[in-house]
């Protein structure tokens, strides 16, 4: 009897540890080199912190200066081919007007997209 409660309990603990990790956030680096609109917002050049928090591909992303949260907007997950060679801020230019289109992170084959245009999308962003 002992051993099938030990054996639930601990069954139980691993269900709520993967359960609390599916929804953990994740988080990055992000450095802007001219100002950059997201969802409105306009961002000035300097160092972020970026969160995106989510399951599947679909995330919200969060981007914070300090403590403050900046702004946030929905993104997606993709993954790349090759892993992106330094941090990067990736935006396209509205009407003379730069805006944050993804970002994609140092070493990593997972980056974000904020928006669907890829075609006119250039890097920002430099390594850290």
């Amino acid at each position: 009897m002992k051993f099938a409660t030990v054996s639930k309990s601990m069954v139980l603990g691993l269900a709520l540890l993967l359960a609390s990790s599916a929804f953990a956030a994740t988080k990055g680096s992000l450095q802007l080199m001219d100002p950059v609109t997201v969802n409105g917002t306009t961002l000035k050049p300097g160092d972020y912190k970026v969160q995106w928090e989510g399951t599947g591909p679909n995330v919200e992303l969060s981007i914070l200066r300090g403590k403050n949260v900046m702004a946030k907007v929905p993104a997606h997950v993709v993954e790349l081919q090759t892993p992106a060679f330094n941090d990067a801020a990736v935006t396209r230019v509205d009407g003379g007007q730069k805006t944050l289109a993804g970002v994609r992170f140092a070493g990593k084959k997972t980056a974000l997209d904020i928006s669907e245009a890829t075609t006119s999308m250039q890097s920002s962003g430099s390594s850290q």
